[in-house]
């Protein structure tokens, strides 16, 4: 049996992926300007390309809704490139970008996912995309998961420790397939 979805469940994905973006933002407010762009931060990555990465995750999660919203959320993930391969492309691009530009760009992303979200059919969350994750799955994993992730990266990081995804669990591995992490010793 198939229980109904109910429209606070869409309400509570929303205030998650707030909270979770906030968390992340919190996080970089505390980081020295001059560092910003200063790699190393995530393998080579400096938060420029970690703010880059979560925008374009993010976006891609406001594509999956916004299949879902056409009726094709089954079709979603069907041409897509390797994890790693998007990444590294998304990376390259970030290092010739402004700063400025970058958190734009994520802030619009943003923007869009949560539009999408507050417009979103609660059953929707259930369907299943091409490679079997579900809609709400693909919400979770580019959106509060994500800032969450990289939000303690940042901490771990500025504070001299290890990433944060070093005695990762099983779960935490599959989000490191996302953001190429290596789980090498930051920078002190």
């Amino acid at each position: 049996m198939v229980l109904e979805r109910e429209p606070q469940q869409v309400i509570a994905l929303v205030e998650d992926l707030l909270a979770a973006r906030q968390e992340f933002l919190d996080a970089l407010a505390d980081v020295e300007p001059s560092l910003l762009t200063t790699p190393g931060l995530v393998g080579e990555w400096s938060a420029r390309e970690l703010i880059a990465h979560l925008g374009y995750w993010t976006g891609h999660a406001a594509e999956a809704v916004h299949q879902a919203e056409m009726g094709k959320v089954g079709e979603f993930g069907d041409d897509e490139h390797d994890v790693d391969e998007r990444n590294a492309i998304v990376a390259r691009v970030a290092l010739d970008t402004d700063l400025v530009t970058v958190r734009q760009r994520e802030e619009a992303a943003f923007g869009a996912l949560v539009e999408r979200l507050r417009r979103a059919d609660p059953a929707w969350l259930d369907e299943r995309v091409s490679y079997g994750d579900t809609l709400e799955r693909v919400i979770q994993d580019d959106g509060p998961e994500h800032y969450r992730e990289h939000a303690l990266d940042l901490r771990a990081w500025f504070n001299g420790e290890a990433e944060a995804d070093d005695g990762e669990s099983d779960d935490e591995a599959d989000s490191d397939e996302k953001d190429g992490s290596s789980g090498a010793e930051a920078p002190a």
